[in-house]
């Protein structure tokens, strides 16, 4: 190893330790799930399933979650890493399993700012042009200064990073919650638990319990994020309790918001009608509701939403960021990702490298198709590759404990992770669009959706064929991702940049 490298481990230079606590390490999973944008967006994708029976579809989404959460939630309480699940991969099932989990989870971040800053385009362009005419295609320099922003905030550490994202989150759960209230107060004596029933599913093939079940499979996709409290590990107070306190709590009180939200929506708009509720900015929709209703609210719900959509991107960001830190500290990943600024520690060439990429697939698919439809192929992708690896995190939990002398239960190190992983096959396969038997409710992508399932198989190809690099030439680095924790650190350190 270069001096440079050891006296730079030497001298301490690496993430910053003790930097943040349970509240921001809490809200980056929070706004990784981006509460404000998936109320608005996610949620009502099942509204075409459950119809006015909506709420209990993400009821059963929040207790599908739940499982998948406290399987790693076990994890992050033996393993406190910057590496996060792809250590827990490492651990539990072997090095390379949790070196191809690493390198999913870095697309992950990567995708998640232009997935977001698209939304951020196209929302506020729309919602410029109705208010005030400017042009409606003019959407990409919302979404550029949305990058630049969480850029910035990167680069100077994750106590700014951690402040932004509790500060935007905080704002965008309150304006959510304070429309629900008015919308069942507004509601009066229509307000009703019948939607927490079948009742109001819509009359045909999904009519009853199984339309409820479809919604559930695409409210599910609202929870993703969950995890990403896991990757902060290395610069928690108390990280073995805190990272395992946020990934259950974050479930649970945005699952709680949700289940909240949707009621309220579905009640004050109407359960019989609901069906033709949906996303954007038209009548039937959030922020057509709080135009009908509440004159100027309407302007915070727009708000709400931009503003979740700059908190998940900076989210995105601790993850792919801290995830390559930790990949190219053992060198399984170039050792530039292991860069630290030596004033803000904070791994800046992580961060311009996944900035770089995000601006890429931000403009190279906005431009090439549409930036709504650039959205819905870049989340395609997001969730083959997130659902994907909660999968086999699952796998790792049992993996993990059963290998353990002692401490092993059958129901959370066993029963719990096998009902996450029947849990979430079904939402894999309807993001991935794979028809299967005995779900009817999935339908095949069309195109250019359906480009994304041989985009991401080329993405693991590609891993695949580096990985095989790695165990021919330098197969040490592919066991130290299975060290990349808080008590064993490996003796390549992290290298700091001089002056930054």
């Amino acid at each position: 190893m270069a001096g440079n490298d050891v006296s730079a481990a030497e001298a301490g230079h690496g993430l910053r330790r003790d930097a943040i606590g349970l509240r921001e390490v809490l809200f980056q999973s929070i706004t990784d799930m981006a509460p404000g944008a998936a109320i608005a967006a996610s949620i009502p994708a099942g509204v075409a399933f459950a119809g006015g029976a909506l709420p209990l579809a993400v009821l059963f989404a929040l207790v599908a979650s739940l499982f998948t959460a406290w399987t790693i939630s076990q994890l992050a309480r033996e393993i406190p890493a910057a590496g996060s699940l792809a250590t827990y991969a490492a651990r539990g099932i072997h090095p390379g399993a949790g070196f191809l989990v690493a390198w999913a989870y870095v697309m992950v971040g990567w995708l998640v700012a232009p997935l977001v800053l698209l939304q951020l385009g196209f929302t506020t362009a729309a919602t410029l042009n109705t208010e005030f005419g400017w042009p409606a295609g003019l959407w990409w320099p919302w979404s550029v200064l949305g990058l630049a922003i969480v850029f910035a905030v990167g680069y100077f550490g994750v106590r700014a990073s951690a402040r932004m994202g509790t500060i935007l989150g905080i704002f965008e759960i309150a304006v959510f919650v304070v429309m629900a209230v008015l919308l069942v107060i507004h509601a009066g004596g229509h307000n009703t638990a019948s939607v927490f029933t079948t009742k109001y599913t819509p009359a045909g093939q999904y009519h009853g319990l199984s339309g409820v079940i479809a919604g559930s499979v695409f409210t599910t996709l609202a929870f993703l994020g969950f995890e990403s409290a896991a990757p902060l590990a290395e610069e928690a107070r108390n990280p073995r309790r805190t990272v395992q306190l946020a990934v259950l709590l974050s479930t649970l009180l945005i699952g709680a918001l949700y289940v909240f939200t949707t009621y309220a929506i579905d009640v004050g708009f109407g359960p019989a009608g609901f069906s033709a509720f949906t996303t954007g900015t038209g009548s039937a929709s959030w922020e057509g509701v709080a135009r009908a209703l509440y004159g100027l609210f309407w302007v915070l719900v727009f708000f709400a939403i931009i503003n979740s959509t700059l908190a998940n991107s900076n989210a995105g960001v601790n993850v792919a960021s801290r995830t390559s830190f930790a990949m190219g500290r053992v060198r399984a990943f170039p050792p530039l990702f292991a860069r630290v600024s030596a004033r803000h520690r904070s791994p800046v060439a992580a961060i311009a490298t996944g900035s770089v990429i995000s601006l890429a697939v931000l403009l190279g698919l906005g431009f090439g198709y549409d930036p709504a439809t650039a959205f819905g192929m870049v989340g395609t992708a997001l969730v083959i590759l997130l659902v994907g690896i909660y999968l086999v995190v699952n796998v790792a939990c049992i993996g993990y404990f059963a290998r353990r002398a002692h401490g092993f239960s059958r129901v959370s190190h066993l029963l719990v992770p096998v009902i996450g992983i029947a849990a979430f096959i079904p939402a894999w396969l309807a993001g991935t669009g794979i028809k299967t038997p005995g779900l009817s409710f999935i339908t095949p992508l069309t195109a250019p959706d359906s480009y994304m399932g041989p985009a991401v198989a080329a993405w693991m190809v590609l891993g695949a064929g580096y990985l095989g690099y790695l165990y021919l030439r330098h197969p040490q680095r592919v066991l130290d991702v299975g060290l990349v924790h808080l008590d064993a650190e490996p003796a390549s350190g992290p290298v700091a940049t001089g002056g930054s």
